[in-house]
């Protein structure tokens, strides 16, 4: 078996299997840790303070877009749309997962709708990190985690940019093996946030929209 045909069959098969449990078993914990119970008398609804947390938090108040944060609005939602599109729809990634998981595949991005959107991907995901190592705030609350999960997804990208002629066997390998060990850290570092988000704003929602407020 060739190094490539390693990465994309047994590694994946174990990187996947890591992936699905490991987001399982931090989602479950989240479920059965429990809600400390609140004996005030409801002023509102809990589910509809979360879904409105959760929708009213997509979109920045004025007040943050007037302290700064029309940077961070910007580069971040860049880079998680434009990662998400090409984690779908960018050719050599359905053709994967057609061929490996679904057995059905749908449209795919042409040629310069690839290009466009790992620009903007790899754009925001740069001057996000760039914001977090010159700022000093941001600098003093960074972890190591933080740092870790931002250069794998850089180089994941990087290299899957590089191999996008999927005839350069050494670049697509390189590629694969490097989004093998991004599946396998995802679940035990700051990428989870792609899912504990909406858990987290929701319970505060919740929290405040029992007491009739929206956060």
């Amino acid at each position: 078996m060739s190094f490539l045909g390693f990465v994309e069959g047994p590694l994946f098969t174990v990187a996947a299997v890591v992936f699905v449990l490991g987001v399982i078993w931090k989602l479950a914990g989240i479920l059965f840790l429990g809600i400390r119970p609140d004996y005030a008398t409801p002023r509102g609804s809990a589910l509809g303070g979360a879904v409105i947390t959760n929708i009213r938090h997509l979109f920045p108040r004025r007040i943050f877009l007037a302290n700064g944060g029309l940077f961070h609005f910007l580069t971040g939602y860049a880079f998680h749309i434009g990662l998400f599109i090409l984690l779908i729809f960018a050719l050599p990634h359905m053709t994967f997962l057609k061929d490996r998981i679904f057995g059905f595949g749908w449209p795919a991005l042409p040629r310069w709708a690839f290009i466009v959107m790992a620009e903007l991907a790899l754009g925001g995901l740069l001057l996000l990190w760039i914001r977090r190592l010159s700022d000093p705030v941001q600098r003093l609350v960074s972890e190591p985690a933080d740092h870790i999960s931002t250069g794998l997804t850089l180089l994941v990208m990087l290299t899957g940019c590089f191999a996008l002629q999927i005839s350069h066997d050494v670049l697509r390998a390189i590629h694969m093996l490097l989004a093998d060990l991004w599946l396998i850290y995802f679940p035990f570092g700051r990428l989870m946030h792609s899912f504990t988000f909406l858990f987290s704003r929701g319970m505060t929602g919740a929290a405040y929209g029992r007491r009739g407020v929206a956060p």
